[in-house]
């Protein structure tokens, strides 16, 4: 007890005065007992202990057991293979033979070159003639034969192309009313004969950095039928065409540049004398029609080739009695949306289309031999539209278009130097609207089906209508191959909306603007073909025009013949 109250009033005081925080030492002494325990040596002396104690490892015996394998064959049946051909075998001479109602013979034969990778030749001959007329109509008999030859050769580095060619065709002028036996057959006939070729070069360089480049040349003389007087030889058309044609580009980057170079030739004569602007009863026609053009473009590709722009001009020098120059626009944009299956596109274009004699008989083959001939100049043509794939199978493509075009050829019945039965050629200027849509289908090679539908309207500066064009127009095309036995070909053919002047009031004629107009009617013509394969050499076909049973104008006063069937045979060897 007295040793408890000894320590603590020694740690109060010891308290105080470290609290008061001066420097006075307090020294406290005390009295006490302590106990220590005895100490002893150790007798051993430190030591390092380095033995590893080893982990017992057990082991397992290998147990030796061999098994007998066995091994069973099965029987296999030993494997067909089919071959096929890669590439059809192909056959040098291909000719067909036919005849058709109103006593129309055909005949086609062609002889080509088999596959050659150097060499490429053959010839072609067509015959079609018909000699059916019309009732109360002149004589209407016709006759078409065309022959021609070609040749190539294919080099790694160039190729070669040439051909030749001779077209006759025989008429008569039949849109008449007058009985046929009253006729003279060589008063209303007319033959039109066509020779010529062309050869072309070019060049097939694989360095990109190279430029490229074609050359060729054209000839063709074009004349019509001699009149029954030798005397009289000079008062036919006679006409000469030639022509130089050259190309190059050259590809930089993801540019490209390219020119065009082309000179044209076409000398028209009929008769002895010349006058350019007017011509009299009496009096020839003479016309040496030059044109100098180049066309200078650049395109450019990016977006992977996605988006394309072309972008140029076309310089055309009209070379007659009084040079004129006229430049063209040349501009094009394109682009594609998801892999090609959505393009757009716009674009302005231009250009001086060269009308010739020849051009002009082939489009309406009941035209005069004494016409003038002036070029076609469309100043302007702006479009759009967009194009695409709808399936792997399908594809479309929707247009429109706006154009002013000078000189328009527009084809009308003459009465100055014919009773009625021949056309005359006059040229206006056209403001041309145009929509258009097409649409097509195709399943492998058993079925195809293109079709197009086209709205026309126009606008004319000095004619009420653009006589003998159509307003609207649908086609339809299809193709049927069943089991490569069975063949079957459509055409549809539908116009509407063309108008024919005429000088007389009569039944179906609107006067408008002073000249009388009248309606054509409607077109359907609907032609179906059917083709049996006996074996891949030997076939036969029948064809049947104007189901419809449409006696329609294709021109005015020139009906076509209703119904027509023909039928013959194929043969290649």
């Amino acid at each position: 007890m007295k040793k408890i109250l000894i320590s603590s009033l020694y740690i109060l005081f010891g308290s105080l005065a470290f609290g008061q925080g001066g420097s006075d030492v307090v020294t406290i002494v005390g009295l006490g007992n302590r106990q220590v325990e005895p100490a002893y040596r150790m007798t051993e002396n430190p030591k390092i202990i380095d033995t590893t104690i080893a982990s017992p490892v057990s082991e397992y015996p290998l147990l030796f057991l061999q098994y007998s394998t066995s091994i069973e064959l099965d029987k296999i049946s030993p494997a067909t293979i089919k071959t096929e051909p890669k590439l059809l075998q192909l056959y040098q001479t291909y000719v067909k033979l036919g005849v058709g109602t109103e006593l129309m013979p055909l005949g086609e034969i062609y002889f080509d070159s088999k596959r050659d990778r150097k060499f490429l030749y053959g010839a072609h001959a067509q015959h079609l003639s018909s000699f059916g007329n019309f009732e109360n109509y002149a004589p209407a008999q016709f006759d078409r034969t065309k022959v021609g030859l070609y040749g190539a050769l294919n080099e790694k580095r160039y190729s070669l192309r040439s051909n030749v060619h001779y077209n006759n065709q025989g008429l008569h002028y039949y849109g008449w009313k007058i009985p046929t036996d009253s006729v003279n057959r060589d008063e209303t006939a007319q033959r039109f004969q066509d020779v010529g070729g062309s050869f072309n070069f070019a060049s097939h360089k694989k360095d990109s950095a190279t430029l490229n480049y074609t050359i060729g040349t054209e000839y063709s003389n074009y004349t019509s039928k001699k009149p029954l007087l030798d005397s009289l030889s000079d008062w036919r058309a006679s006409e000469n065409y030639f022509a130089l044609k050259t190309s190059g580009f050259y590809k930089y980057g993801k540019e490209i540049f390219a020119a065009d170079f082309n000179v044209r030739y076409n000398g028209y004569k009929y008769g002895v004398e010349s006058d350019t602007n007017s011509f009299a009863l009496d009096s020839g026609i003479v016309r040496n029609n030059t044109l100098i053009n180049l066309k200078p473009t650049i395109s450019t590709f990016s977006k992977d080739n996605r988006f394309k722009a072309k972008i140029g001009v076309d310089i055309v020098v009209d070379a007659n009695t009084t040079t004129k120059a006229h430049i063209y626009p040349v501009a094009e944009l394109k682009y594609s949306l998801f892999n090609d299956i959505f393009i757009p596109y716009l674009g302005l274009r231009g250009g001086l289309k060269q009308v010739t004699f020849k051009t002009l008989t082939q489009e309406n083959e009941f035209l005069l031999t004494n016409v003038m001939l002036r070029n076609e100049s469309t100043a302007i043509d702006a479009y759009f539209g967009f194009k695409g794939t709808l399936s792997k199978r399908m594809s479309f493509n929707l247009s429109a278009s706006f154009a002013r075009v000078n000189d328009k050829a527009l084809f009308v019945t003459d009465t100055t130097f014919s009773v009625g039965n021949k056309f005359n050629v006059i040229y206006d200027t056209l403001n041309l609207t145009t929509l258009e849509g097409s649409l097509s289908y195709q399943l492998n090679e058993k079925l195809k089906i293109d079709a197009m539908a086209r709205y026309n309207s126009y606008s004319l500066l000095n004619n009420s209508y653009a006589w003998n064009l159509p307003q609207w127009k649908a086609v339809v095309k299809g193709s049927y191959n069943l089991f490569d036995k069975f063949l079957v070909n459509l055409d549809l053919n539908f116009e509407g909306g063309r108008k024919a002047l005429v000088y007389a009031s009569e039944q179906g004629v609107t006067l408008e603007n002073g000249q009388y107009a009248k309606t054509l009617g409607f077109i359907a013509d609907i032609n179906l073909g059917l083709e049996y394969r006996y074996n891949k050499r030997i076939s036969a076909f029948i064809q049947m025009n104007n189901l419809a049973s449409q006696r329609y104008n294709r021109w005015y006063n020139h009906p076509v013949q209703i119904f027509q069937f023909m039928g013959g045979i194929t043969a290649r060897f």
